[in-house]
């Protein structure tokens, strides 16, 4: 789950971590008196979706898709230029490196105020699953794409690990610090705030924090200049407030359908769709069919609890997709029954009209059960005994419908 950028500076200030004053807005008129209010000559003016890259995306007419203005943030120095911005900015297609060319529609704004910035740096958090820690990896290459430093000048991207239990090492902070050229108030500035976000991360569940750009400004002080956090959905039972903060007109109305019949859906450009029991299986399902030349139209994990009814959406969910020209079903039987599975799909089949090519593997909890359901049916269904040759069947079974 992603948040906006002023939502993640909430939590920072609840956390310790400094941001400058700041006020959300949903309207032109919000802008102007959120100006007012922060009592700054200069402010930025931020478009809040969830995709980064604003700064350097394009604003288009969501009507006309004509070129309204370049830049998803902007430095205001005046109430004219909040109302131009402001004008331009919201309900306009933000597009970005990471929305694509379709693009997001802005429908809030974070109205700032300025900070006069002596240097820019990047800091982020993410879960280290081989270290069974935190990763916390900065550069004082901020305000760039961390993908091209990464490429450029991968010695300018240092690194430290926090415990998730015993938490941050004092000594590891105050080295990064000096890996960052900091010193005085600065130095301390980081290290306070190294702890505190290496806290928030393991008690708000988090999964990412990334502050691109951190800033140095002109007094020392280290500023959170942006915020983008995401949660780990799985954790999602331990922090019911997180649902005040989920913005649907955010997410794509399938992948919350999806969401609320307990699927993980995710989209994508292939034309083979997946359905299967496990991330780690539907990763495996993916990567096997790529392998044998096909494309993936989608993640989708039923999970172990899966109903008639879950996998009878998941099949409508996939059929959706006019790209779909395939299904491969790969099931691994454990808690779910792989028989009850195959009763499912040959009900949902011919409840939804399927007229694309089915291919079927099991393994696990009556897996023989199961195939032998679905030998005996009037669907035209493929068996598999393999993941491999399951790919490969609906692969190949693709290529000859086109």
């Amino acid at each position: 789950m992603n948040i906006h950028e002023y939502q993640g500076k909430i939590l920072f200030k609840e956390a310790g971590v400094k941001v400058q004053n700041g006020i959300h807005c949903k309207t032109v008129n919000d802008a102007l008196n959120a100006y007012d209010l922060l009592g700054s000559k200069v402010v930025a003016v931020k478009s809040q979706i969830h995709a980064g890259g604003r700064g350097k995306g394009t604003l288009y007419d969501i009507e006309t898709n004509e070129l309204v203005m370049e830049g998803g943030v902007k430095i205001a120095f005046s109430r004219e230029d909040v109302e131009e911005y402001a004008k331009n900015i919201i309900g306009r297609k933000l597009v970005t490196k990471q929305t694509g060319v379709n693009g997001k529609i802005v429908n809030n704004l974070y109205i700032e105020a300025g900070c006069s910035i002596e240097h820019e740096y990047y800091l982020a958090l993410l879960v280290d699953r081989e270290k069974k820690s935190i990763l916390i990896m900065a550069s004082t290459e901020g305000g760039m794409d961390i993908e091209e430093v990464a490429e450029k000048t991968p010695e300018a991207i240092h690194k430290i690990w926090a415990h998730p239990v015993d938490g941050l090492n004092e000594k590891d902070a105050l080295e990064m610090a000096d890996n960052l050229n900091l010193e005085g108030n600065s130095k301390q500035d980081l290290v306070s705030m190294l702890d505190s976000l290496s806290r928030m991360f393991v008690e708000k569940d988090c999964s990412m924090i990334e502050i691109n750009p951190l800033v140095r400004s002109d007094s020392g002080e280290m500023i959170a200049l942006d915020a983008k956090v995401s949660f780990d959905d799985n954790a999602s039972f331990r922090h019911p407030w997180r649902e005040e903060m989920r913005d649907h007109s955010e997410e794509e109305e399938v992948e919350t359908r999806a969401h609320d019949h307990g699927l993980s859906y995710v989209k994508l450009d292939g034309n083979i769709g997946c359905l299967v029991n496990g991330a780690g299986l539907a990763m495996a399902s993916m990567d096997v069919i790529k392998l044998y030349g096909g494309e993936p139209a989608n993640f989708l994990d039923i999970g172990g609890g899966a109903t008639r009814e879950s996998i009878t959406t998941a099949f409508g969910i996939i059929l959706e997709d006019d790209n779909v020209e395939g299904i491969l079903v790969n099931i691994f039987g454990g808690i779910i029954q792989c028989d009850m599975v195959a009763r499912s799909v040959i009900e949902a089949s011919n409840e939804l009209g399927l007229k694309v090519p089915l291919v079927v593997r099991f393994s696990g909890t009556n897996h023989v059960e199961g195939k032998e359901v679905l030998d005996n049916c009037d669907l035209d269904v493929h068996t598999a005994s393999t993941l491999a040759e399951g790919a490969e069947k609906i692969v190949n079974l693709t290529r000859s419908v086109e």
